[in-house]
Order: structure tokens, then sequence, then C-alpha cells
């Protein structure tokens, strides 16, 4: 009994750990490439537009404070990367790439 319950253990971890990959899928879904393309990029390049006036508008208290290079990303940055280089359909790419330029920057 006990040689049988292992090996239904040792039968169910191998196929949970090889089901993962078979999932995992490197081509985008078209409805999610095509909404990113005709909703997304004209809101992300509009928060462009609207984080560069209000960065403007901003720009003598952050140079007072000393912040003008974190407000500038915050503002201006980050909305025109997610607008410009993260690939179509891809929504992760923002968090990946806005963790590691936190951690890069003082």
């Amino acid at each position: 009994m006990r040689t049988k319950a292992i090996t239904i253990v040792c039968a169910a971890a191998i196929g949970l750990a090889t089901t993962t990959p078979a999932f995992a899928s490197p081509e985008r879904d078209p409805a999610v490439v095509a909404a990113d393309a005709l909703v997304m990029r004209p809101l992300l390049f509009a928060a462009t537009v609207a984080g560069s006036a209000i960065f403007l508008v901003c720009l003598p208290v952050a140079a007072i404070s000393k912040s003008v290079k974190s407000t500038a990303q915050a503002l201006v940055v980050t909305p025109a990367q997610a607008t410009f280089t993260r690939p179509l359909g891809d929504f992760d790419y923002n968090e990946e790439s806005s963790d590691q330029q936190m951690a890069a920057t003082p």
C-alpha cells in the first residue's frame, strides 16, 4: 500500500511539473494584440503627452526639491516606454522594466 501511494505521488509530481511548459505560449492572442494596438497605445500616448505637460508645470517645484529625475521618470519616461518600446500585447513588460529602473535609480 505504501509503495502504491509513493508511486502515485511521484507520478503526479512529474505530471504537474511537465504541464507548465505545455500551457506557456510564446505567441500572443490576436485579440489582445488588437486591443493593445487600437485602445491601449492611443491611451498611453495621451498619457505621455499629458504627463509631459504636467511635468512642465511641476518642473520649478521639482527643481527646487532636486527631484527632477524621478519626476521625469514617473510622468514622461514610464508612459513613453509603455507606448513606444513595449511589444504589442505584452502587458508584463512594464512591470519588469519599472522594477529594474527603480532599483537602478538612487
